[in-house]
């Protein structure tokens, strides 16, 4: 009964849960259903980790995999049949959700290949293909938020297709991806587009930003250095909440809003801890706030099941998290040029990922 509380308090905060989890078996064992029909998650979030370690461990996808191979597609191809099966199964069991919302929530990511994220016109491209071949109300396309990626994504937005931009680290990055956003609506609206039928997220990465924050304030060692250790990602999360009710509050937005608009919820990313020393609902609990999603991988979920604490603290501690950046600063630490690093480093791990990926489908 506690579970059942826990979730249901935090829907009415505001905030919805997504599993950052995907897999053949998760659906075909009745899994997925239980978590949606008990309201502990209302989407999916996957990316390549997600699907090669599905694909690479067991045998779930062997037969679609043995009859794939005979089909002459390439490596690309055979992973992109066996994700989007899943995919569509998916969006299927959120469906109920996504109708009962009107729209706002029950979706399922599926992300371009990160090779792509310097090249606008090739994610455009592989956005409209993925949106096609999944062919469900209910699926997010997901594109890296790099300069390249703002303008592939703005495109998108102008031609209907719903997005999760992904890989933000920093309130630069996330103000070129609003703006972005309104410019993409903006225009769909200018040629007769329904803007009502678009949904968006901005996927912030929580515990990247502590871990190399972190490093820095260690090297740097002074007690005022120390003890900021494990506060920038919260901090840089409060304020973004914060800019985004500014953005979504303006002029600009309320003619978009009066179309039928969605504002582009924060979606918080990189949830669990990756420092043992922290609270493992570190970026769950602080976070929590209407017109927000924060995506967890099993372990995250679990642990709020048994012991999450629901209240609404997003605009709590506004200040101190100011006042948090505002020391980082002064020591030296450019959020900024953190972001870049970080963004950089996120993507050369999703492209591991999918080269591994490539490679276990071969």
């Amino acid at each position: 009964m506690q579970a059942t509380t826990n979730f249901a308090q935090l829907r009415a905060a505001g905030q919805s849960i997504w599993l950052d989890n995907l897999s053949r078996t998760l659906i075909t064992s009745g899994e997925l259903q239980r978590i949606v029909s008990a309201g502990e998650a209302t989407g999916i979030t996957t990316n390549p980790a997600i699907f090669r370690n599905a694909i690479a461990n067991g045998d779930a996808y062997r037969t679609d995999l043995d009859r794939l191979k005979q089909s002459g597609h390439d490596a690309e191809r055979r992973y992109e049949q066996l994700a989007i099966g899943d995919v569509r199964a998916a969006c299927d069991i959120l469906r109920p959700v996504f109708d009962a919302s009107r729209g706002d929530d029950g979706f399922v990511s599926l992300e371009v290949s990160p090779a792509l994220a310097a090249d606008v016109d090739g994610t455009v491209a592989a956005a409209r293909r993925l949106k096609a071949a999944v062919a469900r109300d209910n699926a997010l396309i997901k594109i890296p938020g790099t300069p390249e990626g703002a303008a592939a994504f703005e495109q998108c937005i102008a031609e209907g297709i719903s997005v999760n931009i992904t890989l933000l680290f920093s309130l630069g990055q996330m103000n070129r991806i609003f703006d972005a956003y309104q410019s993409g609506l903006e225009r769909l609206r200018a040629t007769g587009g329904d803007v009502s039928k678009v949904k968006a997220v901005a996927s912030f990465f929580m515990s990247r930003i502590d871990s190399l924050v972190d490093k820095r304030l260690d090297a740097i060692g002074t007690p005022d250095a120390l003890a900021l250790r494990g506060r920038a990602a919260v901090a840089i999360g409060k304020l973004a909440y914060q800019r985004y009710g500014e953005v979504f509050g303006t002029p600009r937005f309320a003619a978009l809003r009066a179309a039928g608009a969605r504002p582009q919820y924060l979606l918080w990313a990189s949830t669990s801890t990756k420092n043992p020393a922290y609270p493992d609902l570190l970026y769950v609990e602080p976070l929590i706030g209407p017109e927000t999603i924060n995506t967890v991988p099993d372990a995250t979920l679990a642990a709020f099941r048994d012991h999450g604490k629901v209240a609404s603290t997003i605009g709590e501690g506004a200040a101190d998290s100011r006042a948090a950046v505002d020391v980082l600063a002064r020591l030296g630490i450019d959020l900024e040029t953190v972001g870049t690093q970080l963004q950089q480093e996120g993507l050369k791990q999703f492209e591991d990922a999918f080269a591994a990926l490539l490679d276990s489908v071969k």
